[in-house]
């Protein structure tokens, strides 16, 4: 599709002149929500009731006269705040990448060139291209239209889209509403024919920001897997709560110390408040949106991020995302007579076929945008230069557009000599057939000579001619007595990568189907290319439509390739699949694909040729067309939800022994071994790993050998969270054995509370490190690039020293001082925790980690 003009004649501005005018009016988009503020995210960390209890712990410190007490925990508050802070700012930061990413496209002329721009920097005076299925970004007078209608609800209301026509003269800018007006307007949606158009208004200035409508932020929704760990959250919280009630009354009823007791239960309920899970889903689906936009696909619906990992079908076009798009004429028929072109540019084109080549060129666009009709422009500028063929100086008169009913174009010429009208039409074989009336042997003979062409994999192009007297011109193509030109069959390579995404697809157990308005020779040519199996099997769109839903739920199990199918038969595919159980992922670019693209589980829209109606009913817009991008994004898709789940199990086994230390002192009798301090400092551990290290984490090397997850099972399955108990009741038995040896042997309730805290701390951190991955043991992963790992280890080591031989902090913790025997005590009991999970990983070898399911 292209403007239809010769940009010479509509230059734009220059590069220069336009950054100028951004500079001066600021960028093409209107008031739209912030990022939260300091204060903002500092009111939501007071409202934590992680802050509360901290707060209340100072509290009674100061009560209690222990002024040091009070004061550190109080300092933490900052600390808190400072990790909240960063958390946010990087999930901000990728909504940020994502809101630039998916702002509305314009294409505009500037230097005399077509140029595809984000909506936000089209600037006053800018000369807009705009076609069916655009968003209009600005405010703009057309200076030319061909079948243009707008869709204008948005500002007046009006469901049914209103006619434009050209004034280039036209001074001002008018209301909207109303036929055959020569203004459009930002926001409204162009649903019929193109236009160019100069811009008159851009951000505030324009009718959409006169009456105060705000652009819609992409921004993170509630998922599945949100809504799940908030009960998560919430079960774990009264868990929390009931047990903190036990320990202050136990603790009350048994030492008589309410104030101590009071303390021992916050204590607890800072040990089990599981407040790491909202902040896990937060910001791994966040950055991940913002990950899989660095393969090139964005993500418009977070909740996408998730459903990717569990797509079973994959159903995408031909031409443009299986193929390159560069569209090169390879084949001719006309005159009963096949001719083939070479790879070089100095074969001669038989005389036979100049006719073929004229009429398909004066059907195409002067300047073209489309990749089929730069193929002809390109065949016509190698084999008819300097030729009667070419028609620079011949007047365009009129253009019937291609419609649903008739997929042809005619053009309607006038030769500077006067004389008849010309016109040239192309389209479809059969549409063509249609126009010039053939008999059904000519028809029959037509299809033979079609098949010929779809059968070497090419697209297939039907051309006719007709003159018509100089008068009024006829309402539809079908008025004009059309003779048929002939055929043209161009190719368009496979993209190098497709071959291979499919494999992997295939061993990931997604199936792909592929759809296209090919002839089946076609689509089976292609299918053999990349891979795609079984070749024989193919369903038209004619088939299609004599089907039964019944019918076409028991053979879509078994057909993979779908020719000649119209974008509205779309819909019924992913019905009848989703029908099938199959959680279906589909591609799609133009205005009718929006209802497809909006009933499969996850709508990919094409962002290089989709139309923006396409990009807003999708998850996600595929920005460069690639197939290959789809398939990086389903490997991403499931790195992040193996991720999610390798963190929520980590924070499940730390939880446990925390908890346990927590309450198994109070219910025996026993010293107390964690105070609010020491939990803080775990939190200050727990917070960066479960949010920053596990999200960095690199997909398992298996993870597109297995089936596609099953969305409705839970983020921890009973395995899982089996796993997850067992290695914290592991690690909390040790440090019940290390507290019980240290205390009774009489070296005093400070040398028995640091060495079971350090020997937690050790525990901690190889709980991160086996839990890397749940297939591969810990030196199969050491050598995996994650900086932030080694960050968290290094300051937890650099702080945990600090503590252990600073005397004020050593005091601060109520420890003694330990020595190197201690050191490597603790050690050690901190990989015994975690042997028997080795030793499983070890065990299971190379096979897939089933608990992992």
């Amino acid at each position: 599709m292209s403007s239809g003009l010769d940009p010479k004649i509509f230059p734009g501005l220059s590069e220069e002149e336009a950054a100028q005018r951004l500079l001066r009016d600021g960028y093409n988009e209107l008031p739209s929500s912030r990022g939260r503020s300091v204060w903002a995210v500092t009111g939501d960390v007071v409202r934590e009731p992680m802050f509360l209890l901290l707060v209340t712990c100072g509290t009674l410190y100061l009560f209690l006269g222990d002024v040091h007490e009070a004061l550190m925990l109080l300092g933490f508050v900052f600390v808190v705040m400072g990790i909240t802070l960063y958390q946010e700012r990087k999930t901000e930061r990728a909504l940020e990448a994502l809101r630039d990413l998916s702002s509305p496209r314009a294409l505009v002329i500037r230097d005399g060139r077509e140029r595809r721009i984000a909506g936000r920097e089209v600037v006053r005076g800018d000369i807009l291209v705009a076609k069916e299925g655009d968003r209009i970004p600005a405010d703009a007078v057309l200076l030319s239209c061909l079948s243009l209608c707008v869709d204008e609800s948005l500002l007046t209301g009006e469901s049914a889209p209103v006619r434009k026509s050209a004034d280039p003269c036209a001074s001002g800018m008018g209301r909207p509403g109303g036929d055959d007006l020569p203004f459009i307007y930002s926001g409204t949606l162009a649903v019929q024919g193109q236009c160019i158009a100069r811009v008159l208004a851009t951000g505030i200035h324009t009718e959409i920001g006169k009456i105060g409508r705000a652009l819609q932020d992409v921004a993170p929704e509630e998922s599945l897997l949100q809504k799940e760990t908030g009960r998560l959250v919430r079960y774990f919280s009264l868990l929390g709560l009931s047990l903190c009630a036990v320990v202050i009354v136990v603790y009350g009823l048994t030492r008589g110390d309410w104030l101590h007791g009071l303390l021992a239960g916050i204590t607890l309920a800072m040990a089990t408040l599981p407040e790491e899970f909202p902040v896990v889903l937060t910001v791994f689906l966040a950055i991940g949106a913002w990950r899989i936009s660095q393969k090139r696909v964005l993500t418009r619906r977070i909740p996408a991020v998730e459903a990717l990992g569990s797509a079973t079908v994959l159903c995408v076009d031909k031409t443009g995302t299986l193929t390159e798009n560069r569209m090169t004429v390879r084949k001719l028929f006309a005159r009963n007579s096949f001719f083939t072109l070479g790879n070089f540019d100095q074969q001669i084109l038989p005389e036979p076929f100049h006719e073929l080549a004229e009429f398909s060129i004066l059907a195409s666009q002067i300047d073209p945008f489309d990749p089929m009709e730069k193929a002809i422009k390109q065949l016509g500028d190698l084999h008819l230069a300097e030729t009667e063929h070419l028609h620079s100086d011949w007047t365009l008169v009129h253009e019937y557009p291609l419609s649903r009913e008739l997929l042809s174009l005619s053009r309607v010429w006038k030769s500077p000599h006067g004389g008849d009208y010309v016109i040239a039409a192309k389209g479809s074989p059969e549409a063509i057939a249609d126009l010039c009336h053939l008999n059904e042997g000519e028809t029959e003979k037509l299809d033979r000579h079609v098949r010929c062409l779809a059968d070497d994999g090419l697209r297939v192009l039907g051309v006719a001619k007709a003159v018509f007297e100089p008068s009024d011109l006829p309402d539809g193509q079908h008025d004009f007595v059309f003779e048929f030109v002939g055929l043209i069959g161009l190719s368009d390579p496979v993209r190098a990568l497709v071959p291979e995404s499919i494999r992997e697809c295939r061993t990931a157990g997604v199936r792909v189907v592929m759809i296209t308005g090919d002839y089946p020779g076609t689509a089976r040519h292609i299918a053999r290319q990349i891979g795609l199996a079984p070749v024989e099997d193919c369903l038209t769109g004619p088939e299609l439509d004599a089907m039964s839903d019944e019918e076409l739920q028991r053979r879509i199990s078994e057909i993979n390739i779908f020719a000649r199918v119209v974008p509205e038969q779309k819909l019924r595919l992913v019905e009848a699949l989703k029908a099938k159980g199959e959680i279906v992922a589909m591609t799609g670019d133009g205005v009718n694909d929006a209802p497809a693209l909006k009933s499969a589980h996850i709508g990919i829209a094409m962002g290089g040729r989709g139309t923006d109606v396409a990009r807003e009913s999708a998850s996600l817009v595929l920005l460069d067309d690639d197939f290959s991008s789809i398939v990086q994004a389903l490997r991403l898709g499931r790195r992040i939800f193996y991720n999610i789940r390798k963190a929520v199990a980590y924070i499940v086994a730390i939880h446990v022994p925390i908890a346990g230390l927590s309450l198994i002192p109070v219910l025996c009798n026993w010293p107390l071994i964690l105070m609010p301090v020491h939990i803080l400092f775990l939190e200050l551990i727990i917070d960066p790993a479960c949010s920053i290290v596990f999200e960095n984490e690199r997909e398992e090397a298996d993870v597109m050998t297995r089936p596609p997850r099953n969305p409705a099972e839970p983020l921890l399955n009973a395995r899982t969270l089996a796993v997850s108990l067992m290695q914290g009741v592991s690690v909390l038995f040790l440090l019940v054995v290390v507290f019980l040896l240290s205390f009774h042997e009489g070296l005093g309730e400070g040398y028995a509370r640091a060495l079971t805290y350090t020997a937690l701390i050790a525990a901690n951190l190889c709980l991160i490190l086996t839990n890397r991955s749940w297939s591969r043991t810990i030196p199969a992963t050491l050598n995996a690039p994650n900086p932030a790992l080694w960050w968290v280890i290094g300051g937890t080591l650099l702080f945990m020293g600090l503590v252990l031989y600073a005397p004020a902090l050593r005091n601060l913790f109520k420890f003694d001082r330990l020595h190197a025997p201690d050191l490597w005590l603790c050690l050690a009991t901190g990989v015994v925790s975690i042997l028997w999970f080795e030793g499983l990983k070890f065990l299971r070898g190379l096979q897939k980690p089933f608990f992992m399911r």
